[in-house]
């Protein structure tokens, strides 16, 4: 069975700069299925052969095995279709010349929507009305058929209630089965590796509970500020941008139990279950766990009101309540402008039950970390404390790492290579299903609801290119625990 991948906002930035590179980058390491066909599908004016020179000049940029020979071998796979997602007759269009692409070839079709969020209710209403009409040779139904898939980027909704309504809406046209929620977070490798680090490896397993870890910090660190976004970001803020998607999802990989087997279900049963269990805040809760600041010169941003209350960096504390993590908070946090770009998660261990080398009121006293850097310096490390030689019984820290860039020869495939290759397979493993998302704001809703309510927690300013304010060491400085601030983590 060969491919086709339509893409719907094939003239956006996401398709020229992520999408159509990682195709070609597949197509170079020969993982991209023969025969794969891929068409843009766009208002612009263009002819096959315009979208295909296009294509290249963006490719060359942001591609970085780049080769004219391979290019020319890929090209010739790349069509163009000009349509408008508010039109009807569109979608009829597009169909007939799906239909005389493919011929009389058993395909797969994988429908992308890389457009305006705002555009996906009418996408998928403008396929499902095409494909209720007769069409010779093409008359099997859309719903239920696992050949024809639907890929949906981020965001979800703005919110519960339109996250609700959109997956009604999708349900209408697809089964749940045939939709891909894509996060391309979860493509990245070291993503992925924190499943094999946790599941694959028996040393880690029967420490990775609350006897022995004291608490998780989850840091998405961006050290660009708003720029052009402003008219965006001041809408979503940091919770709706960062944490309703990427930090829930290394929340839950962190958190989840071991499924029975590897398959999408028993994967994303395991990381609902962990939704489930993070506990609802009360008001109590939100005034003391949740720690809101704006970058200087937000206000001056483009597209951001001189009045804005919108936080572009927040922290987190959640509770996972049940047998593995019972006591055991997750520190969540992310922010614009801060002093560098860093991904990490950090797993703290208890101390010793009884420390007999060191007096903690008359030296510092460090515990055991385990450190897994998701990006830009992928690996692990794990920290631990050794006898310094010819110095009694005085002790340092030591680290053992691992490294990727150290281990592996080569970049590191961009997350959405994995992703669409998934999507192609009709893996669902790492992509989001609607549960899924609904938990994820159940959990972030009366946050954001709370935060426009009333003015607490104070929103607290920051200078750019430093770690956040200084008052969220203070907030977490509260628990008797401190922020892991080091940029880059491996070296």
């Amino acid at each position: 069975m060969v491919h086709t991948i339509v893409i719907f906002g094939a003239s956006g930035d996401l398709t020229s700069r992520k999408l159509i590179p990682a195709l070609f980058s597949l197509h170079r390491k020969k993982y991209l299925p023969a025969g794969t066909r891929i068409v843009g599908v766009a208002r612009t004016d263009y002819s096959h052969d315009q979208w295909r020179a296009s294509l290249e000049e963006t490719t060359k940029q942001h591609a970085a095995d780049f080769d004219a020979a391979d290019w020319n071998s890929f090209a010739p796979q790349i069509f163009y279709h000009p349509g408008d997602i508010g039109s009807p007759k569109d979608f009829v269009s597009l169909r007939r010349f799906l239909k005389e692409l493919e011929g009389e070839t058993e395909s797969t079709r994988l429908y992308y929507l890389s457009t305006s969020p705002t555009l996906y209710a009418s996408a998928i209403e403008g396929l499902g009305a095409a494909h209720a009409l007769p069409i010779d040779g093409d008359d099997r139904p859309l719903k239920g058929d696992l050949s024809r898939r639907i890929v949906i980027e981020k965001p979800f909704g703005t919110d519960l209630a339109t996250a609700k309504q959109l997956n009604q809406q999708v349900h209408e046209v697809f089964d749940e089965r045939q939709v891909y929620r894509i996060d391309h977070y979860l493509g990245k490798e070291t993503v992925q590796n924190m499943l094999v680090l946790r599941f694959a490896n028996s040393i880690f397993e029967p420490i990775w509970n609350r006897n022995y870890i004291d608490h998780v910090q989850i840091t998405v660190a961006e050290e660009v500020k708003v720029g052009r976004r402003g008219g965006y970001y001041d809408k979503a803020g940091v919770l709706r941008d960062m944490f309703q998607n990427h930090l829930l999802q290394l929340l839950m990989i962190t958190a989840m139990e071991a499924p029975v087997r590897f398959s999408a279900d028993h994967v994303r049963d395991e990381k609902v279950k962990v939704l489930r269990a993070v506990r609802r805040a009360e008001q109590s809760d939100l005034e003391t766990d949740t720690f809101r600041a704006q970058y200087d010169g937000y206000l001056q941003e483009e597209g951001v009101p001189g009045d804005s209350r919108t936080a572009t960096f927040a922290a987190l504390k959640l509770h996972v309540d049940n047998w593995r993590w019972n006591g055991v908070p997750f520190y969540l946090r992310s922010g614009k402008g801060l002093s560098c770009r860093t991904t990490q998660i950090v797993i703290q261990f208890r101390d010793p039950p009884h420390l007999l080398f060191t007096n903690r009121h008359d030296s510092p006293w460090d515990p055991n970390q385990l450190v897994i850097q998701i990006q830009p310096a992928e690996g692990i490390q794990l920290q631990f404390h050794t006898k310094v030689p010819d110095a009694g019984m005085k002790l340092q820290m030591a680290n053992l790492d691992f490294q990727f860039a150290r281990e592996f020869r080569g970049q590191l495939p961009d997350a959405y290579q994995r992703l669409l290759l998934d999507a192609l397979n009709g893996d669902a493993s790492l992509f989001a299903r609607s549960d899924e998302v609904e938990q994820a704001w159940g959990i972030i809703d009366p946050i954001t609801e709370y935060w426009s309510a009333k003015d607490s927690p104070q929103l607290r300013h920051y200078p750019v290119g430093e770690w956040g304010p200084t008052a969220s060491i203070e907030w977490m400085g509260k628990d008797g625990r401190q922020w892991f601030d080091v940029c880059p983590v491996l070296h």
